[in-house]
């Protein structure tokens, strides 16, 4: 029975669909729009992006990370590659704009293999290749660090923050990064193992950058509830309360019907009489501080004070739980329970103000915890400091985790593709064409530190190769003196895993857009064509090359 020309339906009718050569393009186009948006943020000469969210919020900034996170991007192959820059800043921290410009170069240089009929499946073969390969030869080419190179962790620091608004004050930041992780890092196995919760940031505005500080302690943003209590209390037992200084109301709504006045005295008497119990716990158990997860009633305030003991209320569970921590006290949920195995210690707890507000600052515990209070002129450059602290503590962690480093500059870059090629060589078949591709779009990390830096791409590419070509592996581009020079005298180095992490996340978000060959968005959704739209997206092709 012939069914003629009739076309069989089975897509749910307004369902759009690219497939093919088509799919793969718009997919690389899309997500080459996302790789082109960060590139200039790239290294010490990198330029800052504003980003307006629809409430009209503003974040002025050049971490790769947070460029991709307040973009509203809408197109999926865009998305993966906001997935490598999210990946990239949970493993190391660091180094976010270089994994997604390798992932949009990577995907730029198959295009060309595609459109010379090199099947995706013999270029992804060829990328996983180059991929193992090149881990292969950073590791060779990584030096070994530990904790006790203060010098060279100093480095690390100052390098991550060399693009960000804080290099005017590089190396007082980098001091506070690295006392706070070595203060926090625990040797565990033989190992060193740092857990960047125990380090907590407090932002206040209001003066120049070179005024924040690291305090081996905690901060706590509130205050004593009365001013009649102690503003220092030195070894000091903390009592850390999750329940309410106050008489509780009854669950329903209750009705007491007082007849006899002399009754309502008693009823107020009770009242306060259950004050003044709790606040005499309190007392028994030996604490001097109170730390109150909810409220203190006014009654309980005074009798707070009367008896000596310093009180905030109000502080917050994250707070609470980085207190129990580090002064080794239990959060009680029943005031009654409260023994004087629950207190924790302090060598000391002070109320200091900062910026016409008092704060507690909680010293001398014994547990491995530390707090930086940020200052600088505006909220927005606080937060930018933030930023660019946790990019700086994040390497100086993995660079003493992993105990190995390599040099920066674009130079390991450049050493790797150099090594790639040789490799390619050895390798028979079509494969090699991808291989070759991949060593070229490792050097696109060399060619865009040039641009940002005003020079010349390809001379300065030119000059790299012959001075690795020479034997000078950490041959790399100094953007200050606008020369390739060796990059290990300058001490222009980055933890190990950066790179490592970087290629590996931009090789499997490659390889995923690649195998993509068909695209079925459903009615309402909009079709992946061409590079990411709508609100908040990016525009247009116009500045791609």
């Amino acid at each position: 029975m012939g069914m003629g020309n009739t076309p069989i339906v089975i897509l749910k009718e307004g369902t759009k669909r690219d497939k093919g050569k088509d799919a793969q393009f718009n997919n690389i186009a899309a997500a080459r729009t996302i790789s082109d948006s960060v590139r200039s943020s790239l290294g010490p000469r990198g330029m800052d992006k504003m980003l307006v969210d629809s409430m009209g919020d503003v974040v002025i900034t050049n971490d790769g990370v947070t460029i991709l996170k307040e973009m509203d991007v809408q197109h999926p192959a865009a998305k993966m590659l906001v997935e490598v820059a999210k990946t990239q800043d949970a493993e190391v921290g660091d180094g976010t704009t270089t994994s997604v410009i390798l992932a949009g170069e990577l995907l730029k240089k198959s295009l060309d293999l595609i459109d010379a009929n090199v099947h995706p499946t013999i270029i992804t073969a060829g990328y996983k290749m180059a991929n193992d390969q090149a881990q292969k030869v950073l590791s060779e080419v990584s030096k070994k660090v530990s904790i006790d190179d203060n010098d060279l962790l100093m480095n690390i620091a100052e390098i991550a923050m060399i693009s960000k608004q804080v290099v005017g004050y590089k190396e007082h930041f980098a001091k506070i990064c690295v006392d706070a992780v070595k203060t926090i890092a625990e040797k565990k196995d033989g190992k060193f193992v740092i857990d960047l919760k125990n380090i907590q940031t407090v932002k206040k505005s209001g003066t120049s950058m070179d005024e924040s500080s690291l305090i081996r302690g905690l901060i706590i943003d509130k205050e004593p509830v009365h001013s009649s209590m102690p503003k220092v209390i030195e070894n000091a037992k903390i009592a850390l309360i999750d329940a309410a200084f106050e008489v509780k109301k009854t669950e329903i709504d209750a009705k007491i019907e007082i007849t006899d006045p002399s009754k309502l005295n008693a009823f107020l008497a009770e009242e306060e009489n259950m004050l003044r119990r709790m606040v005499q716990k309190v007392k028994e158990a030996g604490a001097n501080v109170v730390f109150c997860q909810k409220g203190i009633d006014d009654l309980a305030q005074h009798f707070l004070a009367k008896e000596g003991i310093m009180a905030a209320r109000r502080v917050k569970k994250t707070d609470m739980e980085k207190l129990a921590l580090s002064t080794g006290g239990n959060i009680i949920n029943k005031i009654d329970e409260l023994e004087a195995s629950d207190l924790g210690k302090a060598e000391l707890v002070e109320v200091k103000k900062v910026q016409d507000e008092e704060m507690t600052f909680i010293t001398g515990v014994n547990a491995k915890s530390v707090s930086i209070l940020i200052r600088g002129g505006t909220p927005h450059v606080t937060e930018e400091i933030e930023r660019s602290l946790v990019d700086a503590w994040s390497v100086v962690k993995v660079a003493i985790e992993d105990g190995k480093i390599v040099t920066g500059g674009g130079s390991t870059a450049v050493e790797i593709a150099m090594r790639l090629r040789d490799y390619s060589a050895t390798i028979g078949g079509r494969e090699q064409i991808a291989i070759d591709a991949f060593a070229s779009a490792m050097e696109s990390i060399a060619t865009t530190l040039a641009e940002n830096a005003g020079l010349d791409p390809i001379d300065i590419l030119i000059e790299m190769r012959k001075q690795h070509k020479a034997g000078n592996i950490h041959a790399g581009l100094n953007p200050f003196a606008n020369k390739v020079e060796d990059m290990l005298k300058l001490n222009v180095i980055e933890p190990y895993r950066i790179g490592k992490q970087a290629i590996n996340s931009a090789t499997d978000a490659a390889v995923m857009i690649l195998r993509i060959d068909d695209v079925i968005a459903a009615r309402g959704m909009p079709m992946p064509s061409g590079p990411p739209g709508g609100p908040g997206g990016m525009d247009g092709m116009d500045d791609m090359d």
